[in-house]
C-alpha cells in the first residue's frame, strides 16, 4: 500500500445516484476505474439533500418522492496522477460537476507522534517516557 503524504490534488466528482454506465452504478464505475489506474484512494459519499443544474431539489425526507440523491465520488492523490485520470471521466460523465483542489496530506496523529507505521509497529525512540508512559522530544 502506498501511503500518500504532502501535497496533492482532490478530485471530486458530483453525480445522481441513479446515474449509470452500462447498467452500473456512475460513482461504482469511477472508483473501480479509479483503483484499477493505482490511485491513492476514492471514497463515495451520499447526500441527504441538494441540486444542481435542473434546479430540481432532490432530498431523502420521507414525504419527499426523489430517490435520485446527490453522490460524490472523492479521489485524492498527486497532481500528476489524477491529471492522468481525468479523460476516463470524460468518458464517463456526461452530467454532473467535476471540481479539482489543491490539498495536503497528513498523516494520522498516531503515526505523527510515534513515527510508526500500522503495518510495521515502529515507534519513534526519541525523547524520554515520563511517569505516564508518555514521550516527549
Amino acid at each position: 500500500m502506498t501511503r500518500l503524504t504532502g501535497r496533492a490534488l482532490r478530485l471530486t466528482v458530483f453525480v445522481g445516484e441513479n446515474d449509470t454506465w452500462h447498467h452500473k452504478p456512475l460513482y461504482s464505475e469511477i472508483v473501480h476505474r479509479a483503483h484499477a489506474a493505482g490511485l491513492a484512494g476514492a471514497s463515495v459519499f451520499r447526500g441527504v439533500e441538494g441540486f444542481g443544474a435542473s434546479s430540481l431539489i432532490h432530498t431523502s425526507r420521507l414525504l419527499s418522492l426523489s430517490e435520485d440523491l446527490p453522490v460524490a465520488v472523492v479521489i485524492v492523490d498527486t497532481e500528476p496522477r489524477v491529471r492522468a485520470f481525468l479523460p476516463q471521466l470524460d468518458e464517463l460523465v456526461t452530467e454532473g460537476l467535476v471540481t479539482l483542489d489543491d490539498c495536503e496530506v497528513i498523516l494520522p496523529p498516531r503515526l505523527r507522534s510515534t513515527g510508526g507505521t500500522p503495518t510495521t509497529g515502529r515507534e519513534d525512540t526519541r525523547g524520554e517516557t515520563d511517569a505516564k508512559g508518555k514521550r516527549s522530544l
